[in-house]
């Protein structure tokens, strides 16, 4: 998939702040340390030491990618990203997720337009398991004709899930890249077409590896917990006898021009909600000088909602829906992009002009002193932010070096950031941004094209200069070894401790409780306000009310603009986050430690003194019936809303969390007050306070900010939960949709049940993580989808357990039939100690990551505050995952898991799967997009 390389450039981007910010000291963030070395082979190693971590990140970065897809194969470097999960001479096909997810780790990998690169995160102890594993793969990958086709197939279902059948999917996927370049492959769309994908022969994909997956192409990046003498000798044992080729890389290195006159398409698509417009401007590689002042200009631009295009497209003008912005630099010529999803009644014309409006301020007046510090502060917290991992330094030491060629790239961007002036803006915004440098896409639905209209066609120019494949004389054919000669990955080492956060607990005289966990190793801290009630209390007829009422809560107080709010936050270098769930709601920050005491006077005033301004409660009502409108073109987003529907009935779990377009029409600013009051209360709340802060420190803050703070009840809503609906299959056609989304959904269990461990871990068994049966069934064995998982939502009453995949059209009953197959299996048999072995430990790991992170902690301990479980959980987590037993997993997935009692729901063009579906299930319901009601129990 593609990646937008300014998500990297910001999380990278780090640096000390001029004096002139409101900034933390200039050694407040240290540059990251780590050792480097070149083997004689040309493989580059980069070693980040961290003993605070029981875990390592092992990331392999190769510099190739879709720019150097061969001529008419375009997609084929991601393809091939996804065979090098098959077999080795010595690893069996899928043992690379043998040796990461089932021990607690994970793996994934990515292709970018520059590189592809994979990475594991694992228990420290299984740090040499890895190393073997990267190894064997570079140096020996078996490319046989069953994974092939099967990766392939697989490869299809995500281009249809992420391109044809996601709204926009077209527009970030393909006709972006085609109308950003004329010369350069950067071009062609990294995941590729279909017939692109056909075309692709097995030898094509031997000789690809032969051609670039070599050690000199590569960079080697260890980050955790590891001895240093130790790890060199590994690395020695296992990549130093990899050979390095004669024959030279093959690289296409032709230049794109300047573009010198603007040039514009027109498009007429299906499955498109609402028009939107898309600009890109040329901006140099991502070495170059300017790139720094480019990252400022982009973070004024559009991060957060005190950024211009926020304040004048979304909220002031509402204009558009989506209003944002990327800087995707890259080794060669990249592209500032700008998009807006125009509002339901605007036009793309007036979308068009608003972003040139925008872009062309920064070239006739210099941006702010308060715009060019706060952009500072923001990057600023978005890089200590990613260095709470140990992946998200390697990360950043990776990309700078396969981008820049320097692995201090990183600080030394961000200590150009610093030295960034106004005028510096102003200059690269007249130097890279004209009107005459632009390209513009407006994307329209099809269902709206005028009979005299006429389309531009957007597609790769003949004039895009690509290669054909050029390997070495001689291309092996890797067999795997048998069972006697293979070579079996070494044992785990010992394990490494994990230290768990300790949370300490104090309770204000108004009956607020404070949760602080103190954590001194970044200058950060979140902090998070939870308070129970959420979407489970909006009235009948009402759905959306709470969600709706936190929206607002950032929108305006009694002494606050929405503007005034968004501004003071972000000058801080954070951005202040409103969420409803169906138990609660919450109100949150991430700043830099030094700025919590400014942070939280706003957070307080946010989350008690809500104006719900009449402008701002019709503002935020369009918005949300946008969005609305949007997710319901997605088959999968509208799959999972009628399946909770279908479920829960009439029950408060049952709406929409987000409300339908005609409920949200129906709330009134009486409906929303009273929403707030039912769930904002002291009494029924708690401040989570997770980083750079001790205890005593974070309950001073909270008396001072929260202990004046009263409500007129302190009686928790009583939730009363009604009987689950009886089973249905419902069939929603969306004719032309480019993929089908199938839930197969049933009732489940409270959060308090005792079986809700052992439902988890089954759970974990049927569908959660790379290997679980679910995905074994349909991606791994047969191809059908991109992927395909399960979950368990158990809440205050009992939540709903639902298994789901997205695949094309004619495959819907296929997936169905698998599915259903699956979780039947569940409660017949004793899952093999084996399998449950490793199934308990993807989700240990999944919990230790998580609270490895401020943010991850909050989300934990917010969880349990609205669920009533102890805070003593964190610390019993393990061990109650861990001590559930064979017989326990098979009772609760006989009762809990059986099919039997599952609506099964699929969304798509009904004509390609009707027939075989309905002689599955002869009372399949089918229903038209505007029969369907969410709004009604029945969904008619």
């Amino acid at each position: 998939m593609r990646f937008i390389r300014a998500a990297l450039l910001l999380s990278a981007a780090l640096t000390p702040l001029p004096a002139c910010a409101q900034a933390v000291k200039s050694t407040a963030v240290k540059p990251i340390a780590f050792t480097t070395r070149t083997l004689a082979n040309g493989l580059r190693v980069y070693a980040l030491r961290d003993t605070g971590t029981p875990n390592v990140a092992v990331q392999v970065w190769y510099d190739v990618g879709s720019k150097d897809d061969p001529k008419g194969r375009s997609g084929f470097a991601h393809m091939f990203e996804h065979l090098m999960f098959k077999a080795t001479r010595n690893l069996v096909s899928e043992q690379m997720d043998r040796l990461t997810e089932d021990v607690g780790g994970y793996n994934n990998a990515s292709t970018n337009d520059d590189y592809t690169n994979y990475y594991e995160v694992v228990p420290a102890n299984h740090l040499q398991r890895l190393l073997f594993a990267e190894a064997d793969r570079m140096a020996s990958l078996v490319v046989e004709p069953k994974s092939f086709a099967s990766e392939r197939g697989v490869v299809k279902e995500e281009l249809r899930q992420s391109t044809l059948a996601r709204p926009y999917g077209k527009l970030f996927s393909t006709y972006l890249s085609a109308a950003s370049y004329t010369k350069s492959p950067y071009a062609r769309s990294t995941i590729g077409s279909i017939e692109n994908l056909e075309s692709a022969g097995i030898d094509d994909v031997r000789a690809f590896h032969a051609t670039y997956y070599r050690p000199d192409n590569a960079i080697l990046v260890v980050s955790g917990n590891f001895d240093s003498h130790q790890l060199d000798a590994w690395i020695d044992r296992y990549f130093a006898g990899i050979a390095k080729p004669s024959t030279a890389i093959p690289r296409v290195t032709v230049t794109e021009p300047d573009r010198t006159s603007a040039v514009s398409y027109t498009v007429y698509e299906p499955n498109t909600p609402l028009p939107a417009v898309l600009k890109t401007w040329h901006i140099p590689a991502d070495r170059n000088a300017d790139i720094p002042a480019l990252t400022v200009l982009q973070t004024i631009l559009s991060t957060g909602e005190s950024s211009r295009l926020y304040e004048s497209l979304v909220y002031r003008d509402q204009l558009a829906q989506d209003a944002s912005s990327s800087l995707d630099s890259k080794q060669g010529t990249g592209n500032l992009i700008v998009y807006a999803i125009l509002a339901g009644g605007k036009t793309a014309a007036a979308g068009d002009a608003a972003l040139t409006r925008e872009i062309a301020r920064f070239r006739d007046t210099p941006v702010t002193a308060a715009e060019l510090a706060e952009a500072k502060n923001e990057i600023l917290t978005s890089a200590i932010e990613s260095r709470e991992t140990a992946e998200g330094k390697a990360r950043i030491i990776a990309s700078s070096v396969i981008i820049d060629g320097d692995p201090h790239a990183a600080d030394q961007q961000l200590a150009a950031i610093a030295r960034v002036t106004a005028a510096d803006v102003q200059r690269v915004a007249r130097t890279y941004l004209g009107d005459d440098q632009s390209a513009t896409i407006r994307y329209l639905p099809a269902d709206q094209k005028p009979a005299d209209a006429t389309a531009t066609p957007i597609a790769v120019l003949p004039s895009v200069v690509t290669a054909d494949l050029a390997p070495p004389a001689s291309v092996a054919i890797v067999i795997p070894a048998s069972d006697t000669d293979r070579v079996m990955p070494p044992a785990p080492g010992t394990p490494v401790a994990t230290t768990l956060p300790v949370p300490v607990e104090t309770r204000l005289a108004n009956g607020l409780r404070v949760i602080t966990v103190e954590r001194h190793d970044l200058p950060l801290v979140t902090a998070a306000l939870v308070a129970t009630g959420g979407g489970a209390t909006d009235p009948a007829g009402r759905a959306g009310v709470s969600d709706l009422a936190s929206e607002l809560m950032t929108k305006g107080t009694t002494t606050r603009s929405a503007t005034q709010i968004a501004r003071q936050i972000e000058s801080l270098g954070a951005s202040i986050e409103s969420d409803t769930d169906r138990d609660g709601a919450s109100v949150s920050v991430t700043v830099k430690s030094d700025q919590l005491a400014k942070a939280l006077p706003i957070l307080a005033d946010v989350a008690t003194h809500p104006a719900f301004a009449p402008t701002e409660i019709e503002r935020a009502r369009a918005q949300a019936i946008d969005g609305v409108t949007v997710a319901m073109k997605n088959p999968a987003q509208l799959a999972n809303l009628i399946a909770t529907r279908a479920v829960f009935g009439d029950g408060p779990y049952a709406a929409p969390l987000s409300g339908t377009p005609a409920s949200l029409k129906a709330i009134a600013r009486a409906d929303l007050a009273a929403s707030y009051a039912k769930t904002w209360n002291p009494a029924q709340a708690a401040l989570i306070i997770v980083g750079d802060i001790t205890p005593a420190a974070a309950k001073t803050l909270a008396q001072a900010q929260f202990g004046g703070w009263q409500a007129a009840s302190a009686t928790a809503p009583a939730l009363t939960p009604s009987p689950f609906a009886a089973p249905r299959v419902i069939v929603v056609d969306m004719p032309g949709a480019g993929q089908a989304g199938v839930v197969v959904a049933r009732p489940g269990i409270e959060r308090s049940d005792p079986r809700y461990y052992p439902l988890n871990v089954a759970n974990t068994v049927l569908g959660g993580g790379f290997s679980s049966r679910l995905n074994q069934e349909i991606r791994i064995k047969r191809g059908l989808a991109y992927g395909a998982s399960s979950s368990v939502q158990a809440r205050r009453l009992p939540g709903i357990v639902a298994a789901r995949t997205q695949t094309k059209n004619a495959t819907a009953p296929d997936v169905v039939a698998l599915i259903a197959e699956q979780m039947a299996a569940m409660g017949t048999a004793p899952v093999p100690p084996s399998e449950l072995e490793t199934r308990k430990a993807v989700l240990v790991g999944n919990f230790g990551r998580t609270i490895e992170t401020t943010g991850g902690v909050a989300g934990i301990l917010g969880n349990y505050v609205l669920e009533s479980v102890p805070l003593d959980e964190l610390a019993r987590y393990t061990d109650k995952v861990e001590g559930v037993d064979p017989a326990a997993v098979e009772a609760a997935a006989a009762s809990l898991l059986d099919p039997k009692a599952a609506s099964i729901v699929v969304v798509g063009d009904a004509k390609q799967f009707i027939d075989p579906l309905r002689k599955a299930y002869p009372a399949v319901e089918v229903l038209t997009e505007r029969q369907l009601s969410l709004d009604s129990p029945t969904l008619k």
